[in-house]
């Protein structure tokens, strides 16, 4: 496609101004000399050719209005716009963070209120809405769980992570100066028990799940974890990611975590990609409150809301001000137009897709685990190895259908894993043209796997060297 430079030719305008209404000056007397320049390369081009470039620029990308996303773990449903609509209201997109309190109660209630309803959701104590996404959500929890063992005295460097748990986890463990321990995945896919009796002592600080894990399995015996885990003293977190899978149905607070992260731009439809904005509360059981970061929202004994900013046990700021406050209206907004029964709906309906793709797939592609899945299913492409075809393969021939691809080689466990998870907005002819789309790739594998081998064909973009694109970055254009 070409650049907006390419368009350029000498003479062609876009835009006139208007004729001064003031005394003309030189530009001398309002720049200083230093910073003007005798010539500035911009393009010349007329406002039809600048409006048709970047209308096709905004085409080029795959994304949810556009069309189908199965991205697995990420949970990427349909933003309604009317959050959007309403979120981009003056009174808050106008609030100044610094203006005084009672100046924008109305905003901070809406914050005291949302954190209400999270936690009602998750059957939790207290929160916080700081944390600006997931992993930092989880290494916020993470900062907690080891101010809380230093103010016990007790040395806990350990954090126990199951092999099917979300991907950031090891990370945000690593970053918060843990120790991570792998727990392995039973031959149903769920924790081992086994495996984490053995791993588990005194040393050990926390138990990391996500819940239903990567698999898209419920773990059946959470309580029975969460008991083991803390007749040693061991705090127990959940990844809420997944969270999506039960609204209504199960709250994490009821088996016994102690604290859980949630996903504000997953499960509650607020946009995300492209690096953000996303949220990532978490909340905890009483116990722990006191070491949630500040400032938090309080009342004083009059019913004035406020921020509370000094608390000798809480683990500090974690991000400026209120959180990103706008990601917050619009998972407000989403939470009261859906209500309780609307939220049991979504999970429903996600669940619901989820099990009609594999239901439809399972004849195509290795399924390698057959416990039952909820949101999300994991197959593997393994079956088409013996044509030479690599999950990769089927990733980029779907391009070519116009659909995004689902998560592939992800989680580690799967062997060519391809992970897909449809959401609760997707339509049944927007899953059917996704299933015929894999049943294609699949018989193609089979009769012409050279198609595959070199797809996309059909994106602005042909299948690219990725080991030389991530060794020779390239970060800006070259005219």
């Amino acid at each position: 496609m070409k650049t907006i430079f390419e368009y350029s030719r000498p003479g062609k305008r876009g835009y006139y101004l208007p004729k001064l209404d003031c005394p003309e000056r030189k530009l001398e007397a309002m720049i200083p000399k230093e910073y003007l320049r005798e010539e500035l390369p911009l393009p010349e081009v007329s406002e039809v050719e600048v409006v048709r470039h970047f209308i096709n620029l905004s085409v080029l990308n795959h994304h949810v209005d556009k069309g189908f996303y199965p991205l697995g773990s990420c949970t990427m449903k349909y933003n309604p716009k009317i959050n959007e609509t309403i979120a981009a209201s003056p009174q808050f997109t106008n609030c100044h963070p610094l203006q005084p309190e009672d100046t924008v109660a109305g905003n901070l209630m809406l914050i005291e209120e949302l954190g209400k309803l999270l936690l009602e959701i998750i059957g939790l104590d207290a929160i916080t809405l700081q944390p600006a996404a997931g992993a930092h959500g989880e290494f916020t929890a993470l900062l907690i769980v080891r101010k809380y063992f230093k103010e016990k005295r007790e040395k806990r460097e350990k954090i126990l992570i199951p092999d099917s748990a979300h991907g950031t986890n090891p990370a945000s463990v690593t970053m918060s100066g843990h120790k991570s321990c792998t727990i392995p995945s039973d031959e149903t896919g769920q924790i081992s028990i086994e495996g984490l009796k053995k791993a588990i002592g005194e040393d050990c600080a926390c138990l990391m799940v996500t819940n239903p894990n990567t698999l898209g399995i419920f773990e059946e015996r959470i309580e029975e974890i969460v008991q083991i885990c803390h007749n040693y003293g061991c705090l127990v977190y959940m990844d809420g990611a997944n969270l999506n899978a039960y609204l209504g149905y199960h709250r994490p607070g009821d088996a016994g975590f102690d604290m859980v992260h949630l996903n504000l731009h997953k499960t509650f439809s607020t946009p995300h990609g492209g690096g953000g904005p996303g949220s990532g509360p978490v909340a905890v059981k009483k116990f722990l409150e006191p070491y949630l970061p500040l400032p938090k929202l309080i009342r004083n004994p009059s019913g004035k809301i406020g921020w509370q900013t000094k608390g000798k046990k809480s683990i500090g700021q974690v991000h400026t001000f209120y959180g990103n406050f706008l990601v917050l209206v619009k998972a407000y907004i989403y939470i009261r137009m859906l209500g309780s029964e609307g939220l049991k709906d979504c999970a429903e309906c996600a669940v619901l897709n989820s099990n009609y793709i594999r239901a439809e797939l399972k004849d195509y592609f290795d399924l390698p685990y057959k416990t039952p899945t909820m949101h999300e299913c994991v197959f593997s492409a393994g079956n088409l190895k013996k044509y030479g075809v690599r999950a990769m393969d089927v990733a980029k021939r779907l391009l070519d259908f116009d659909l995004h691809a689902p998560t592939v080689y992800f989680p580690l466990i799967v062997h060519e894993a391809l992970m897909i998870e449809p959401t609760e907005t997707e339509s049944k002819d927007s899953l059917d043209n996704f299933i015929a789309a894999m049943i294609r790739i699949a018989e193609e594998a089979k009769t012409n796997p050279e198609v595959l081998k070199n797809a996309p064909t059909k994106t602005p973009v042909r299948r690219v060297d990725e080991g030389k694109a991530a060794r020779d970055l390239i970060l800006k254009e070259t005219l």
